[in-house]
């Protein structure tokens, strides 16, 4: 077939080579599902027959409406009369069909070539695409192969540790296969059909044949599995596969090993860091979740509370772990500190994996403190703790609105509830005459209301009215909240115990950019 002409004004479609899996119309990947549905073009292979199983598995996402090209063979295993035998009928074959699909492309359209399992991988789709990537732009989806369904099927690994898995077309000559069988840990023999007969003497040859297994039509419906040796050769079909799994995927575990396993388990540990655990002791590990959802979770401490046989916190603050059935929750009041952490620490010695869960950072005006303040007593120095970091509200709100952390900078609590006022206000004076820029936790609770606006009096001797104010309610959740304001133009009423209150130094600056306020402490100081 002579080149398609190519209209200069029009753009080129797409060749997409969509993978649709094994056989099973829930293994279609999302992406090929949606690319089948947007196509111009669906093409398939087919035997002369007209049947094709990749239209079959791709017929749910069909539009109804689309051009469709059956990419018929010509020949399958039957003799020929063509002057160049069977290759040269399926070269011409090829020809012809890559034709007709680059028609289609030089038009604008967008071809999508079905294929069953990957499309690189013994996939007639590597035909057209050696014929039209190099003219027409071509992407190719892959997609679960027959090898990967077969493993599935059968419920075996077939490569652990080190073994080699080699895939073999069954067309071999047996001496071949024979030898290739010999030479390999685990291997994986397709294209049976008319070949199972030299396959199976192959694997005989090579002395596995006791070890290979037969999977038909893996995933489809009348999925078959079963010994090799013992197939009916005139029973199988083309699209079937010989499997030999390796002898360390295949081994199963000496019932005593696994007992002994289970025993080791139980005994103390002699290289376990950062503390070395007693023999039937678990832990407690003080997490912080970040200021609000999963996004702002460390890797460290999601694989933390992943592990924890019982989590312990704060109810709230409970609320933001997914439930999980395995594990108990031990939910309490805010103001249990020390009772919380003894029943955390009691836990863990009695064996259990304990998560103390915080908001923020454990380390700031959180439970890690209160922990190991518990954890110091006489009957608890045995019982090991770990302090995982996390996110604070201050970062969360200096980064929302840019960086007024940027140079030296306090973290004061405002709760009277552990420490006098007195020490508040003097913490507060003594920042504010150090220039220090200050993030202002537990700012306001209904119980004290008026520290807000007394902490802000007690700045103002110090600080001038202009300087700049942060305040960050609930930043990164639901109810996120950012105000920019002044000193002395704060408004209390705007404060409540969800917020957090970040003071500039003299140096921060409130720059506008894109309509909206970016605040910052340059790192240069004084000059």
């Amino acid at each position: 077939m002579s080149e398609p002409a190519r209209d200069s004004s029009v753009r080129p479609g797409t060749l997409y080579g969509v993978g649709l899996g094994p056989g099973d119309p829930d293994l279609v990947t999302l992406k090929a599902a949606r690319l089948v549905g947007a196509a111009d073009v669906i093409a398939y292979h087919s035997a002369r027959h007209g049947r094709s199983i990749a239209r079959r598995i791709a017929e749910p996402h069909l539009r109804g409406d689309q051009i469709e090209e059956p990419l018929v063979y010509p020949v399958t295993t039957e003799t020929v009369d063509h002057p160049g035998g069977y290759q040269g009928a399926i070269d011409e074959f090829y020809a012809e069909a890559a034709g007709r699909l680059a028609a289609h492309l030089a038009a604008g359209r967008d071809v999508v070539l079905l294929a069953e399992g990957d499309p690189l991988f013994y996939g007639s789709y590597m035909h057209m695409h050696k014929r039209l990537a190099g003219r027409f732009r071509a992407e190719v989806v892959p997609g679960v192969t027959s090898v990967s369904a077969a493993a599935a099927a059968l419920g075996q690994p077939l490569v652990e540790r080190d073994e080699i898995l080699t895939i073999l077309p069954g067309t071999l000559p047996r001496e071949v296969l024979a030898e290739r069988l010999r030479t390999t840990d685990s291997a994986a023999v397709m294209k049976l059909g008319r070949t199972f007969t030299t396959v199976r003497e192959a694997f005989a040859d090579a002395g596995k044949l006791d070890r290979a297994a037969f999977v038909e039509r893996a995933t489809m419906d009348g999925q078959r599995t079963g010994a090799l040796a013992d197939i009916d050769p005139g029973s199988v079909p083309y699209f079937s596969l010989a499997v030999l799994p390796g002898e360390v995927a295949a081994s199963i575990p000496d019932p005593a090993d696994l007992r002994a396993e289970q025993r080791a388990e139980t005994e103390t540990e002699t290289e376990t860091l950062p503390e070395e655990r007693v023999a039937g002791r678990g832990e407690v590990v003080v997490v912080g979740t970040g200021p609000a959802g999963r996004d702002w979770l460390t890797p460290q401490v999601a694989a933390a509370l992943a592990a924890a046989d019982d989590l312990v916190g704060y109810g709230p603050y409970l609320d933001r772990v997914p439930p999980n059935p395995r594990q108990t929750r031990h939910a309490s009041d805010n103001r249990v500190e020390a009772e919380r952490a003894a029943h955390a620490l009691d836990l863990a010695a009695s064996g259990r994996t304990v998560a103390v869960v915080s908001a923020g950072d454990p380390g700031v005006f959180a439970m890690a403190t209160a922990v190991l303040e518990v954890a110091s007593e006489a009957k608890y120095l045995d019982v090991p703790v770990r302090v995982l970091p996390g996110l604070t509200a201050a970062q969360a709100v200096a980064a929302a609105v840019g960086a007024p952390l940027g140079h030296d900078y306090a973290m004061i609590s405002l709760s009277d509830r552990l420490k006098p006022w007195e020490t508040v206000v003097d913490r507060l004076v003594h920042a504010a005459q150090a220039d220090l820029a200050i993030a202002i936790y537990n700012p306001r609770s209904k119980a004290r209301p008026w520290q807000v606006g007394a902490a802000r009096d007690v700045l103002l001797e110090h600080r001038k009215p202009d300087t700049p104010v942060v305040l960050g309610r609930d930043v990164g959740g639901a109810g996120e909240r950012l105000t920019v304001t002044t000193l002395g133009e704060l408004d209390p009423e705007q404060v409540d115990m969800r917020t957090l209150v970040i003071v500039g130094s003299s140096t921060t600056r409130v720059v506008v950019r894109g309509g909206r306020p970016t605040v910052f402490t340059p790192r240069h100081y004084g000059t």
